[in-house]
């Protein structure tokens, strides 16, 4: 096994809670349209509209508001009330200004890290939102490097630790959503640590690789650094 130099962690729904402020407004936003459409075929159409529109707004609560309105105005075929969309651009902008919430764990567990690996924090999204949610973290300072990126793919993960760490094959990814955080980080040649979280948006969802050798599923981030002291010669610089 050879060394593990640099650990890449993803930032929502692995350092801080995220997933339920969009499940919170996504109960919002059916309420709001419970006239229009049931639940289960409005929660269809906006993960319809959210895929479709990936390409043009990225990740983030901008798309996902934009891919509300979007769906607000398919389903009621152009007759949705200028008050639903004034609620829902205000429901995007109280997503972008909800305090931060770290889990449990977190900063105990990048503290401990922070003195042996070069640690990056690896996250995808909006430019802003990011960069406000770290900020209001406290984690900042913990860490190496910051990268807010587009998308993550394996590409993504081989040029980080290259610029960042001594390449993929000995940095290690931790995040909670197999689609991008796992299975990427192992086709670029590294190592990946799942941290199942039970809010998870479908399209990150993916089958773990069970048989791959590189790959850990962690019950909590507190699990990680008794991870790290167990493995043979994956001790940092």
């Amino acid at each position: 096994m050879r060394h593990i130099t640099t650990i890449g962690f993803d930032a929502d729904d692995t350092l801080w809670h995220n997933e339920r402020f969009f499940q919170l407004t996504q109960a919002r936003f059916a309420d709001l349209l419970a006239d229009y459409a049931e639940p289960v075929h409005l929660a269809e159409r906006l993960l319809a509209a959210e895929r479709r529109n990936l390409g043009h707004y990225g990740f983030g609560v901008k798309g996902f508001t934009l891919s509300m309105i979007e769906t607000a105005i398919e389903v009621t075929a152009g007759r949705v009330p200028a008050t639903v969309i004034a609620e829902l651009l205000a429901a995007g902008r109280e997503m972008l200004a909800h305090p931060v919430e770290l889990l449990p764990g977190a900063r105990e567990t990048v503290e401990a890290l922070a003195a042996h690996f070069t640690l990056v924090l690896i996250t995808k999204g909006d430019l802003l939102d990011q960069e406000r949610k770290l900020a209001q973290s406290g984690l900042g300072e913990l860490f190496d490097a910051v990268e807010i990126v587009s998308d993550k793919r394996t590409e993504t993960y081989s040029r980080i630790f290259a610029i960042r760490g001594s390449g993929a094959s000995e940095g290690l990814m931790v995040g909670n959503s197999l689609k991008s955080d796992v299975l990427p980080m192992l086709t670029a040649g590294g190592w990946a640590a799942w941290l199942p979280h039970p809010l998870t948006w479908e399209l990150e969802a993916a089958e773990p690789p069970d048989r791959a050798v590189r790959f850990v599923t962690l019950h909590t981030l507190g699990d990680l650094p008794p991870w790290l002291e167990a493995q043979d010669g994956t001790s940092g610089g």
